[in-house]
C-alpha cells in the first residue's frame, strides 16, 4: 500500500538523487545540454523556496516517489515563466522499480487536494513531449493544455508545455 506524506528535511537529498534516477531514462532522447539543464533543475534547491510543499510516496517504509507543489505566484521556473495565479506541480518522480503502482497519481491527487483546500480554482504543471508516460497521465487526469505558458528553456527546440486543471 502506498501512502503520501510531507517529506522530512533529512530526506531531501535522497529525494533529489531519486529524481535524477527517475529522469535518467530521458537523457537518451534529448540533447546532452538539455539533459544537463534538466538534471540541474531537478537536483537544485528550488524546492527550498518559501511555501513549497514536498510530498513523498512511501511503500513498505521506503520512499518510492516525490513531488514538489509550488504555491501560486512563485517563481517555480526561475524566470522562464510568468508567475502564475495557481499552484504548480513540479519534479514529479517515481523510482523506476516502483512504477505502475499508482504512486504518481497519488502524489498528484495530494497536490490537487491541497489546492482545493486552499480555495484556488486551478493547479498547473509543465512537461515535455519526451515525457510520454507523464503526459498521458496528466491528460487522463483532466489537465488541459495552456500553450500561452509554454517555454523553451534550452533554446534547442524542446518546448516545455503548460497544463492546467480546474479544481472542482
Amino acid at each position: 500500500m502506498i501512502t503520501i506524506r510531507q517529506a522530512e528535511q533529512d530526506e531531501v537529498e535522497l529525494i533529489r538523487e531519486q529524481r535524477i534516477k527517475a529522469y535518467e531514462e530521458h537523457a537518451k532522447h534529448i540533447p546532452k545540454e538539455h539533459w544537463e539543464a534538466l538534471k540541474s533543475a531537478i537536483s537544485s534547491d528550488a524546492d527550498d523556496q518559501e511555501g513549497v510543499e514536498l510530498f513523498v510516496a512511501v511503500e513498505k517504509e521506503q520512499i518510492i516517489g516525490s513531488v514538489a507543489l509550488f504555491p501560486a505566484k512563485s517563481d517555480a521556473y526561475t524566470g522562464l515563466v510568468d508567475m502564475l495565479d495557481y499552484p504548480e506541480i513540479r519534479m514529479l518522480a517515481v523510482a523506476p522499480q516502483a512504477r505502475n503502482k499508482g504512486a504518481a497519481k497519488a502524489l498528484i491527487n495530494e497536490c490537487i487536494r491541497r489546492t482545493k483546500q486552499s480555495g484556488l480554482p486551478y493547479i498547473g504543471l509543465h512537461t515535455a513531449d519526451f515525457m510520454k508516460a507523464a503526459m498521458q497521465l496528466y491528460e487522463h487526469m483532466g489537465f488541459l493544455r495552456m500553450p500561452q505558458h509554454d517555454f523553451e528553456p534550452a533554446n534547442d527546440g524542446i518546448i516545455v508545455k503548460a497544463y492546467r486543471l480546474p479544481i472542482e
